[in-house]
């Protein structure tokens, strides 16, 4: 076995670790940790700039139209998006963040922005750097 092989056990290792400190992290940003959903709504809406659905979300989330619809719902009687008609097809619901859409995504970011400081805080700058690169790269090729 090379380290190659301990590649994905590794990844997993860090999303298992990290996945559990992120509701305690989102009550700093919404006032409750269950709002977890919110910032994740959010995200995936950010995902589509020209017209974000529920169909949108819930491939982000890898939910179902129901789920991702009721996580939809909740977000907007939050305040942190807006419905309106879609300009494509009338049938479907364009959804677009609000103010607080905007500011709960910038809190989010700002914390995942820290905290990958923090784990890295220790490693020479061109090794952050790289990382940071190639988490990019990951994230860009499973988006697409």
């Amino acid at each position: 076995m090379n380290d190659l092989d301990e590649g994905g056990p590794a990844l997993f290792r860090l999303v298992r670790f990290w996945s559990r400190r992120w509701a305690g992290q989102a009550a700093a940003l919404t006032g409750e940790a269950r709002h977890v959903q919110h910032i994740l709504v959010v995200e995936a809406v950010r995902t589509d700039p020209t017209e974000a659905t529920v169909g949108t979300v819930a491939h982000q989330l890898g939910l179902d139209h129901s789920g991702a619809s009721r996580m939809v719902k909740e977000a907007v009687d939050a305040g942190y998006l807006a419905r309106a008609t879609s300009e494509h097809d009338r049938r479907r619901a364009a959804l677009r963040l609000t103010d607080s859409g905007r500011a709960l995504l910038e809190g989010a970011r700002e914390w995942q922005r820290h905290a990958f400081g923090e784990l890295t805080a220790t490693w020479e700058e061109h090794d952050r750097l790289r990382f940071a690169a190639y988490l990019e790269r990951l994230a860009d090729e499973v988006g697409a």
